[in-house]
């Protein structure tokens, strides 16, 4: 099974909290992040795009780095790992993204990919003047479908003419092109997200649901196998989860709930304002859901929510504990890998590489292989 880091390139990282360990993005943290992946034999690294954090006491998400730039001068300083850069496709024209990920597989070829993000988020788009109207929630993936189309084929044959609804493009040139396949991540979770998934891209991100919830994603990945094999194709899901992990379990519970207890009701009802203006949202739901229970105060029972990571599912526990997890998760039909978040930063990564990922009897062959 492949494993990747959700790179914290925002304020806070990924937890929705002021006392969650403070994360301030820079590019040598970011580098020293992912160097230490690669050290410990990570197939790959992801980094998001936000262009308007949710504000509150946290201050989450009010800062960011550009994910293509920052990955650029990554991907200069490192050797073998793979990175994934996420394009906001309302923000920047396809033949742009194409000619920057081209220039990317020169840079390291072979070890550059896109993660497709349709916008769910208003109010980014607002800020910079590119918001479409409220049309785009329901045509998103019919927009995201010509924009793919229209970088592989500028990426396969170096020339694009296209005449569709969304973009028209005449006699447009990307070369050198890339010597190797950029492949193409999504996180679609609807129907239509779904589609365009199996359609054009290579792998679908899948989050867990809930804490310690393995099952939990089977139902996705059954959605996810029906609408490649509508289309005649096979594409890997890459499971999201948040972890937590420590020496024991007490330890790890005990962090989470300190850093619950500092959840930011003010931005998670920001976003939760964002997402109720889609009449046609799915993929939010999760994050709704966290929003909704940290408004309330409620607590869901057995005392662990997912609420301080905006719904993304949870692994809470000792090292040995998240491993076998982890190890559960490789066992369901079409998850290709995971891609992690962690819940410190500054202490969570050599940690993870050095007590959980060796651990993990899905990465044995793959340990080996590269040691």
């Amino acid at each position: 099974m492949d494993i990747g880091l959700f790179l914290p390139v925002a304020t806070r990282g990924f937890l929705v909290s002021t006392t969650s360990p403070p994360f301030d993005p820079t590019f040598e943290s970011i580098l020293s992040i992912v160097q230490r992946a690669e050290a410990a034999n990570f197939d790959f690294c992801l980094s998001m795009v936000k262009l308007h954090g949710f504000g509150g006491p946290s201050r989450y998400w009010d800062a960011c780095l550009d994910p293509f730039t920052a990955i650029a001068g990554v991907l200069a300083r490192t050797h073998r790992i793979k990175l994934f850069a996420s394009a906001p496709i309302l923000a920047l024209p396809p033949a742009m993204c194409a000619r920057m990920a081209a220039t990317m597989d020169s840079i390291a070829p072979g070890r550059f990919g896109i993660n497709i993000v349709t916008g769910w988020q208003k109010a980014e788009y607002d800020t910079i003047g590119m918001w479409p109207g409220e049309s785009h929630y329901r045509r998103r993936y019919d927009y995201a479908d010509e924009y793919v189309s229209i970088l592989k084929q500028l990426w396969q044959t170096g020339r694009c003419t296209f005449d569709g609804e969304f973009f028209q493009i005449r006699d447009c040139e990307v070369f050198p092109t890339p010597s190797s396949k950029i492949e193409i991540v999504c996180a679609g979770s609807s129907d239509a997200g779904m589609r365009f998934a199996a359609k054009l891209g290579d792998y679908n991100f899948i989050g867990l649901g809930g804490v310690n919830s393995i099952t939990s994603i089977r139902a996705t990945t059954d959605r996810m196998k029906s609408a490649a094999q509508a289309v005649g194709r096979r594409i890997g899901a890459y499971a999201l989860a948040m972890i937590c992990a420590d020496e024991t379990s007490e330890i790890a519970r005990a962090r989470w709930k300190r850093y619950s207890e500092g959840v930011d009701r003010q931005a998670l009802a920001w976003a939760y304002d964002q997402t109720v203006i889609d009449p046609h949202a799915n993929s939010s739901k999760d994050l709704n859901r966290a929003a909704q229970e940290a408004i309330s105060g409620k607590v869901p029972a057995g005392g662990l929510s997912n609420t301080i990571s905006m719904g993304m599912g949870a692994l809470i526990g000792s090292y040995s504990e998240v491993a076998e997890m982890l190890d559960e998760l490789s066992t369901v039909d079409c998850v290709s890998g995971v891609m992690v978040a962690l819940a410190d930063w500054h202490n969570d990564v050599d940690k993870f590489c050095k007590y959980v990922e060796p651990a993990m009897k899905s990465r044995a062959k793959r340990q080996v292989v590269n040691g």
